[in-house]
């Protein structure tokens, strides 16, 4: 199986001959990275904001997934879970889903661009974690501070931090380094994907990877 990431929020799972997800597709305008030219059979969408549900980004006939439920598509199971719902939240924040994706016996959770801590309970219900997809960078989703605690309850083997700023990004975010200094890491070298044979493969402590993007 192999994690990439294009920057944002985005990011697509695939193995070679099984199904292909994206989750959190963008319009390129809106976020400043390259437009996106993704095949996906299956796309989730955290909530209603072009900057994380832009279909037109991916080609094909993809099957959407954009709220709470249980899917299976394709041999893929998929939880959707609603976050935030413990406080009076702005009327105008999106109302984000998380979404657990068993791929293959690799449990991948996406947060999208969840605000609130979860609860202990909240974590519970998805059962274990191997890799999680965390926003980091504050602005609407977790700041570096509450990704770190939410990353604690999870436990996951593997962090891959999301939603921050970079050279490319047009909207403001906090930068990865503030993330890394809470998770006491200080440089992380970047990788351009994350490929897992199995989950007998992944690490016993919770690893940082950080993903490349493409850019020019």
């Amino acid at each position: 199986m192999e994690i990439t990431w294009f920057g944002h929020s985005c990011f697509r799972i695939t193995e070679r001959g099984q199904t292909a997800v994206v989750c959190d597709p963008y319009d390129s305008e809106l976020v400043g990275y390259q437009p996106l030219k993704l095949k996906a059979d299956i796309v989730t969408i955290s909530h209603e904001n072009p900057s994380h549900s832009y279909l037109k980004g991916v080609k094909g006939d993809p099957y959407v997934i954009k709220g709470p439920g249980e899917y299976e598509v394709g041999g893929v199971f998929i939880t959707g879970l609603r976050t935030d719902m413990r406080k009076k939240r702005d009327p105008n924040q999106p109302v984000n889903t998380l979404y657990l994706i068993d791929f293959g016996g690799i449990n991948i959770v996406h947060l999208g661009d969840m605000l609130q801590v979860p609860t202990q309970a909240e974590v519970e219900s998805l059962g274990p974690v191997h890799i999680a997809l965390v926003p980091v960078g504050g602005n609407g989703s977790l700041t570096a501070a509450n990704a770190s605690e939410a990353i604690s309850l999870f436990e996951p083997n593997i962090v891959i931090p999301m939603h921050y700023q970079t050279p490319q990004t047009s909207i403001k975010l906090d930068p990865i380094g503030k993330f890394l200094k809470e998770m006491g890491l200080s440089e992380v070298e970047t990788m351009p994907s994350l490929k897992v044979a199995n989950v007998a493969s992944l690490p016993e402590e919770t690893q940082v990877i950080v993903l490349d993007f493409p850019h020019d």
